[in-house]
């Protein structure tokens, strides 16, 4: 079974400093793997009481049967976790607002690549940060998959979003928060921010831009880009023509379905 190390944050403490309004109803972040979870999490955090946060574990379908109590609609949490469509989790579910993150799967190969070769992720992928292989080759690996071990992107995609799609949960794409975090003093982030929250049942406190940054601030994230470690290839800030020219042949249709062509 994959490890992640993460650091702990003090988002708790910081919670605390501020007046929260109780969630009437549960509120599930779910979302593609590497597209930001941590992100989305700490920021929907900052406006629920610390007391309504599930964290007792991220939630997957392998162990869904076993927090099932996130979900109870007489006791509303606040829960994340990467939760592919299935008849077990749209029940679940159907008591809470969901909220579901995706990326850019041009990004999403590089992200996925990264933290692959991060200190942080340990799994049996550990053969990967050897240095044996190309660049060219551990992208092509993250794009297809790895034979018994690791799901190609088309799969990881249709099984955690597109089958999603017209079921009541809320998309939103990891490039929108990000270009409204750069321009939070707008009424374009006032209103991004503004209706993200309105889908998780949250109204959008007077103090809503001071909550975002504390949410947002990477030291607070431990699989952030700039926190990751070990990483000792390096890789391309863009994904080449040929590897995008791959996505669009593994995954016809994807980007498009998603909003990014």
């Amino acid at each position: 079974m994959p490890t992640v190390r993460i650091k702990p944050d003090t988002l708790d403490e910081e919670n605390r400093r501020f007046a929260q309004v109780p969630l009437a109803k549960p509120v599930f972040l779910n979302s593609v793997p590497k597209s930001g979870s941590h992100l989305l999490r700490n920021i929907i955090r900052m406006f629920v009481p610390v007391e309504q946060q599930y964290k007792a574990q991220f939630i997957q379908h392998a162990i869904l049967d076993d927090h099932v109590e996130a979900f109870d609609s007489e006791r509303p949490m606040l829960s994340w976790g990467h939760l592919l469509f299935s008849d077990a989790s749209a029940i679940e579910t159907s008591t809470a607002n969901v909220i579901l993150l995706v990326r850019d799967p041009y990004k999403w190969v590089l992200a996925r690549t990264r933290f692959f070769l991060s200190d942080e992720y340990k799994g049996n992928v550990e053969h990967l940060k050897s240095g044996a292989l190309k660049v060219e080759d551990l992208l092509n690996l993250m794009i297809f998959g790895i034979f018994r071990k690791t799901p190609s992107m088309a799969e990881i995609f249709n099984f955690n979003a597109i089958s999603w799609m017209g079921t009541g949960a809320h998309f939103v794409r990891y490039e929108d928060i990000i270009a409204n975090l750069r321009a939070l003093d707008s009424a374009e982030a006032e209103q991004f921010f503004g209706d993200l929250l309105g889908k998780c049942g949250i109204a959008l406190p007077p103090d809503w831009r001071e909550r975002v940054r504390l949410g947002s601030d990477p030291s607070q994230s431990g699989t952030a880009r700039e926190n990751l470690t070990g990483m000792g290839i390096e890789l391309p800030e863009e994904l080449p023509d040929m590897q995008k020219r791959l996505v669009d042949y593994a995954a016809p249709g994807l980007r498009g379905m998603l909003g990014y062509s």
